[in-house]
C-alpha cells in the first residue's frame, strides 16, 4: 500500500480557473490586451504564474514580451488579493481525502503557484493543518516538472518515490511525478485532455477523484 498521495493544485484539487482569468484579464487590459477565455488559460497556466502571464502576452500580440515586467509584477499584485476568486474544490475531492485519512494515507500538495498563495488557498478550502505538507513555488526551488519539490515533499514524509502515488492534471505534473520515481495518475476533470496526459507518461487515468483509492 502507498503510503501518501501528492497533488497538484489547480486543476486538481481546485477549481480555479475563474480566478485565474480575472487575475489574468485585469492585468493585461491595463496593457490593452484580453480579455481571453477560461478555455484560453487552461493552456496559460500550469508553469507557474511568470510563464502564465507570458503566454497571455503572446496570445495577445505582445510576441516580445516587452510588457512583461510590468504585467507580471501586476498580475502578482491583483492575484495576492484575489487568488480566492470563486475557487472551489472539484467534486469528489474532499470525500477523497477523507478516505486517503482514513486509511491513514499522508496527503501532500506541490503546486507552481506562489508559495503564499498555495497555502492560502489550501488552508481556506480544506482547513490549517488538514495537510500534511504544503509546497508552492519558492526561490531556489525549481518548478515543475523540476522533481524537485517532490524530493522535498518525500525527505519530509520520510517516504521514498515509489511508495507514492503523483496526481496531477497536465503533461508537467505527469513528468514531475515520473522523474521522482512515483506512480502517476492523470486527472481528467482538470484543464487539460486524456491526450496530453498520456502523452506525457500517466501510468494510468482517473475520471473521478474517488477512483485514486483503487491504485493504493
Amino acid at each position: 500500500m502507498r503510503k501518501a498521495v501528492v497533488f497538484d493544485l489547480d486543476g486538481t484539487l481546485s477549481d480555479s480557473i475563474a480566478s485565474m482569468k480575472y487575475c489574468g484579464d485585469r492585468a493585461l487590459a491595463a496593457f490593452g490586451y484580453g480579455p481571453f477565455t477560461e478555455q484560453q488559460y487552461k493552456y496559460f497556466v500550469g508553469d507557474g504564474a511568470a510563464n502564465l502571464v507570458r503566454r497571455a502576452l503572446a496570445a495577445g500580440g505582445d510576441t516580445e514580451l516587452a510588457h512583461f515586467q510590468e504585467a507580471f509584477a501586476l498580475y502578482r499584485e491583483i492575484f495576492r488579493e484575489n487568488c480566492m476568486y470563486k475557487v472551489r474544490p472539484y467534486e469528489g475531492i474532499p470525500e477523497l481525502l477523507s478516505g486517503l485519512k482514513d486509511r491513514n494515507v499522508k496527503i501532500a500538495v506541490l503546486s507552481n503557484k506562489p508559495h503564499a498563495e498555495t497555502v492560502n488557498v489550501i488552508e481556506t478550502l480544506f482547513g490549517k493543518g488538514y495537510f500534511d505538507y504544503i509546497q508552492g513555488q519558492i526561490e531556489g526551488l525549481p518548478i515543475k516538472p523540476s522533481p524537485q519539490g517532490v524530493f522535498r515533499i518525500l525527505d519530509a514524509l520520510g517516504l521514498a518515490g515509489d511508495e507514492i502515488l503523483y496526481l496531477g492534471d497536465t503533461a508537467t505534473d505527469m513528468k514531475t511525478g515520473k522523474g521522482a520515481g512515483a506512480f502517476t495518475l492523470g486527472a481528467l476533470w482538470g484543464f487539460r485532455d486524456r491526450a496530453e496526459l498520456t502523452e506525457g507518461g500517466a501510468d494510468a487515468l482517473v475520471e473521478h477523484p474517488l477512483q485514486v483509492l483503487d491504485f493504493l
